[in-house]
């Protein structure tokens, strides 16, 4: 199950904003994603309630966590996507928790220098984590709250390289983020032509995602028989990503939450020190274990 974790130490730097947009985005095209939120503020459950009191018939489900009668957090059934929006500060064995759990971190980093500081200490330690120096876990920043026309987009790009950090652009700061979270939206929820600017601005975003947002329907299609496989090869492939264009999951023999969970389990790095959950708990239990234990924690603010 494809994990998309949202990570900055700093505090206010748009991390929900993130998270809960890269979600409408799912719901929008078909893909049935769980938002996770890990920060105590609980901004994206806020987010969730509010988007739970509209109605949106061209929209899939978002879900959030259910918790179960031992008070572990467990993702619903039928998830295929996991987006995180995580705490500031995390850093040390919390951070090595989520990075054993994610496919992809995207961090958000705002104008200035403490934010660009901070964003780049909590690379530097990213690196030296297995799963991010071996590339199975992607790291890319954002740049956020700018006007890609300006000096400032100029001096946050120049850091993403001097830093090696891939840059995916930066998104610019508008009303209608400020209105779609008031209302439980994301700027996918919006027809494209009064968002068209700034939805171009998440092509590059959305184009570096676009293998997780794919995974499931590669794991169902290696798992079925191989009629079904060459079935599955015939099939039109899923052109590059257009605003409008749908990423759903794709059909094959068996596409449980169970079936694709068992597979996703097979390329997923258990973080150290949690041998002593069981195997039988599976990859849901383990990430919800997790973020249980995060939820409870302090959350210290960075200066």
């Amino acid at each position: 199950m494809p994990v998309i974790a949202v990570v900055n130490r700093k505090g206010g730097s748009g991390k929900s904003t993130l998270a809960t947009n890269l979600a409408a985005y799912c719901a929008n095209h078909g893909i049935l994603a769980m938002l996770g939120d890990v920060d105590r503020q609980q901004s994206t459950q806020t987010w969730l309630r509010l988007r739970a009191e509209r109605t949106l018939p061209r929209s899939a489900p978002i879900l959030g966590w259910a918790v179960d009668p031992k008070n572990v957090l467990r993702s619903p059934a039928g998830t295929t996507h996991v987006i995180l929006d995580t705490p500031g500060g995390l850093r040390g064995f919390d951070l090595a928790r989520v990075v054993g759990y994610a496919d992809v971190i995207l961090m958000p980093v705002c104008n200035s220098v403490f934010d660009r500081e901070s964003a780049a200490d909590c690379h530097a330690e990213l690196l030296t984590l297995p799963r991010v120096a071996s590339g199975r876990c992607k790291v890319a920043a954002i740049g956020m709250r700018l006007d890609a026309r300006t000096k400032a987009a100029e001096v946050m790009h120049a850091w993403a390289e001097a830093n090696q950090l891939p840059y995916l652009g930066a998104l610019r700061e508008t009303q209608a983020y400020v209105k779609c979270v008031e209302q439980g939206l994301g700027l996918f929820d919006l027809p494209a032509s009064k968002v068209a600017a700034d939805l171009a601005q998440w092509d590059p975003i959305l184009g570096f995602l676009e293998p997780v947002f794919r995974r499931p329907a590669v794991l169902a299609e290696a798992e079925a028989p191989p009629a079904e496989r060459e079935l599955a090869v015939e099939r039109e492939p899923v052109a590059p990503r257009p605003v409008a264009t749908p990423v759903a999951p794709a059909m094959s023999r068996d596409t449980s939450p169970e079936a694709l969970a068992q597979a996703a389990r097979a390329t997923l790095l258990v973080p150290p020190n949690l041998g002593e959950v069981s195997s039988r708990s599976g990859f849901k239990h383990r990430l919800g274990r997790l973020l249980g234990s995060l939820q409870g924690r302090p959350n210290p603010a960075n200066p």
